[in-house]
């Protein structure tokens, strides 16, 4: 975000973030235009998660430190009359045992409610900051945020956020379990790295897709880009927005490795407080660089109080994205968008889908609120093609799950990512996650619509919309569906034959597919059948 106004001046915010290593203060005044410029930063390194991995517990000595510091950032927030400061805890008090008395006391002394985020919101506020400080609009992006006690990566294809992985690959986490010799011995380091490794291939496993870039949050970052702009430069300064290669970082993490402590304190551009931990984010960086063979790292300095920031804006209804849609639908349709989605045919599948909809209702009694799910997933149903075909439901399951769509609940999000996710392939199962974490009304709801939107997506097999129109006859253990056209649609009743087991299974009826011509009132004699499993 620009740190020159560009607009006159609005509400003051702030923002802490208190996390495993060090907590941080932004102090912010909210511009006309909903950019921001920062009026003050804090940090202080407290290692508020020193000891945790071993005792499951926050010391009480790095719990007063803490509170000390979070009682002289609000006040500092105070003194520039913020109308709101939002505090923000990350993986040491969530994994604490003891996280809750921490933020018993936080009110207590100063005050201050202490929100514990999830793993999925603390990533999610670094990948926003990452994509507003940059531009990466179609490109293929990792965003890390690394912590002291965890990893937080997000995989991104055209700035819409596809996957987050969290992992206890903090660097006080590492050096506490790991750094057991000074320098480093061999058999330390060949230790670290496989156990980074293991965790990496384990939780993320091949990516879905060639990334292009990796923007990355957090001391470990700051510190390398720092680092290696003196070694370019001669100077230091801000790294924000500096650009640092794989092999850069591999040649820090051999010179960290070669030197002890002491001597790391002196490299031009290394924070002196950070150079014990140093070794072990470092190493996280180079190896999460390798598995994901990206060899461009730009330095985000904001990470996830910068994304504290930019969600105040929001609520605020200040950001400088594109308004708010008018309509949940109108929503549906610019995240489609963003994902490069074939609108023409999203919409044929929708209307297509929706008129089944329309003629089971009746017999099926089935809520008129749902027809809105089911159009709103045959709107979205291939915005998985953004990261790749083989795959593009699976993906798309994961796109819709991770976005911020205006105007539906986090119940009908999830509903539409599982109707999106069974448009196509495998049937819902139990075995699957994603399936078992619904109810068991919306498990099968999510079969009812899936099954649905197959045939929907069937009936323009070929996206020249030569269906126009579909009508329902239902009655007891049989459906009979008559695809409306000008011509016989060879291709979508083949193809509807093929996707209408879910259907039958669903509804529990032997469902028939015909053609009508567009000016006939009786369907022809083609018919095509789908019996129940098939």
């Amino acid at each position: 975000m620009p740190s020159t106004p560009r607009g006159s001046s609005g509400p003051r915010l702030g923002a802490i973030d208190v996390g495993t290593n060090s907590i941080r203060l932004i102090v912010a005044e909210i511009l006309s235009d909903g950019t921001y410029r920062v009026l003050d930063e804090e940090r202080e390194m407290t290692r508020l998660g020193a000891g945790l991995a071993r005792t499951g517990r926050l010391a009480p000595e790095t719990i007063e430190r803490s509170l000390e510091v979070i009682g002289k950032m609000k006040a500092i927030a105070d003194g520039f009359g913020v109308t709101e400061l939002r505090t923000a805890a990350t993986s040491a008090v969530r994994e604490a045992k003891n996280g809750e008395d921490f933020r018993r006391l936080a009110w207590r002394r100063h005050r201050i409610r202490v929100e514990v985020i999830s793993v999925e919101e603390e990533a999610r506020l670094a990948f926003e900051s990452g994509i507003r400080r940059f531009d990466l609009e179609g490109r293929a992006v990792a965003v890390a945020d690394i912590g002291g006690g965890s990893l937080e990566v997000v995989l991104s294809a055209g700035s819409v956020l596809d996957q987050v992985y969290s992992l206890p690959l903090g660097a006080v986490r590492l050096t506490e379990k790991f750094v057991r010799s000074d320098p480093l011995s061999e058999r330390h380091w060949k230790a670290l790295k496989r156990a980074i490794d293991k965790k990496i291939k384990k939780q993320i496993g091949k990516p879905p897709f060639t990334v292009e870039v990796l923007v990355g949050s957090g001391g470990t970052f700051s510190a390398l880009g720092g680092m290696v702009r003196f070694e370019r430069e001669g100077k230091e300064g801000n790294p924000h927005g500096y650009g640092v290669t794989r092999a850069e970082v591999v040649r820090m993490l051999a010179r960290f490795l070669e030197v002890p402590e002491a001597q790391r304190r002196q490299i031009p551009g290394m924070p002196p407080q950070r150079a014990d931990i140093v070794v072990a984010g470092t190493a996280v960086v180079a190896r999460l660089a390798k598995h994901l063979r990206v060899r461009q790292i730009l330095v985000n300095d904001g990470g996830v109080r910068d994304g504290l920031i930019l969600a105040m804006i929001a609520d605020l209804g200040l950001g400088t994205a594109t308004p708010a849609p008018p309509t949940r639908m109108d929503a549906v349709r610019r995240f489609a968008r963003r994902c490069l989605s074939n609108e023409r045919h999203g919409e044929h599948v929708a209307h297509l889908a929706g008129r089944v909809f329309d003629g089971l209702r009746g017999r099926f009694r089935l809520d008129v609120a749902n027809r809105d799910l089911l159009v709103a997933a045959a709107l979205l149903h291939d915005v998985g093609f953004l990261v790749n075909h083989a795959s593009h439901h699976k993906h798309a399951y994961h796109l819709i799950m991770h976005s911020d769509l205006a105007g539906w609940s986090a119940r009908e999000i999830e509903v539409i990512a599982n109707v999106v996710r069974y448009h196509r392939r495998a049937y819902p199962r139990r075995s699957h996650a994603n399936f078992a974490r619904l109810s068991k009304p919306d498990r099968s709801l999510v079969s009812q619509l899936a099954g649905i939107l197959r045939l929907g997506v069937a009936l323009n097999r070929s996206h020249q919309q030569l269906v126009t129109d579909v009508r329902c006859h239902a009655r007891r253990g049989r459906v009979t569906l008559v695809a409306v056209a000008p011509q016989e649609p060879v291709v979508e009743l083949w193809d509807g034959r093929r996707k209408a087991g879910l259907f039958a299974k669903a509804f529990d009826s032997r469902l028939t597919v015909k053609w009508a011509a567009a000016m006939e009132t009786a369907p022809s004699l083609r018919v095509v059948r789908a019996r129940r499993g098939a």
